[in-house]
């Protein structure tokens, strides 16, 4: 290898494919190897699996389905972030909706795109967010511009609303993920209590404040909106039991 090349081998973007279909992560990987700056490092299909290789390889870009087994994509982009790790997310899904895209930055995602996007737009989105930019709607932003665009997005969504920690609109703490998957499973407070290994009352507490975030009535209507936004797997639902 001459210089040239070892220094091109040095400049090539890393990737994580996060899939939980495999024909999905085939054909991704297919088509960025086609690229010369870019190298698909490794593959995850489960949540929890994407964390750990992340964690381990240090990708410079992961590409996350957000409707995934274990841990969906916003909450592996959120334990990223709180890790401190580098790793720049770009959320696929098919629910593309401002609401969705704000729930998605502000969980540490670097960009959101719809599954249906073109692949050269794709390969533009990776290659941007590699070098530490953000990609909202097609428009590039800085770190700068990225949270004056949540600032904005969250006061014009959620306008005098504010939870308990004092900000804005803010996507689901892990706990109230773990509560809503178990909603959505068809269990009653005291069976997610016995669980998680919690207090029948922090479940109660824990249930108010995702209503309170989400702006729904009652459990019923917390499980479709997680439905619909693809955190929770269709394939494991329940009717909600009401409390």
């Amino acid at each position: 290898m001459d210089e040239r090349q070892g220094l091109n081998a040095l400049q090539k973007i890393t990737v994580l494919i996060v899939d939980d279909h495999p024909i999905i992560r085939e054909g991704l990987r297919k088509l960025l190897e086609m690229e010369d700056d870019i190298v698909v490092i490794s593959e995850a299909g489960t949540g929890q699996q994407a964390l750990e290789i992340a964690r381990q390889a240090q990708p410079d870009v992961v590409l996350l389905d957000i409707n995934l087994p274990n841990l969906n994509g916003l909450q592996v982009a959120a334990q990223l972030k709180a890790d401190r790790n580098h790793t720049a997310v770009v959320l696929l899904t098919a629910y593309d909706d401002e609401e969705q895209i704000l729930h998605a930055m502000r969980a540490g995602a670097s960009a959101y795109c719809p599954k249906d996007i073109e692949m050269d737009r794709l390969l533009d989105v990776i290659r941007q967010v590699s070098r530490g930019n953000y990609v909202i709607g097609g428009k590039i932003y800085n770190e700068r511009g990225v949270q004056d665009w949540l600032s904005n997005r969250v006061e014009a969504l959620a306008g005098p609303y504010v939870v308990d920690n004092g900000e804005h609109f803010v996507p689901l703490s892990p706990r109230e993920m773990e509560i809503l998957r178990c909603v959505t499973r068809g269990l009653s407070n005291k069976e997610i209590a016995q669980e998680l290994g919690i207090s029948h009352q922090t479940v109660k507490n824990h249930m108010t404040s995702i209503l309170d975030k989400l702006k729904v009535q009652d459990r019923t209507q917390a499980a479709v909106y997680a439905l619909q936004r693809g955190w929770v797997r269709m394939s494991d639902y329940q009717r909600p039991t009401e409390e």
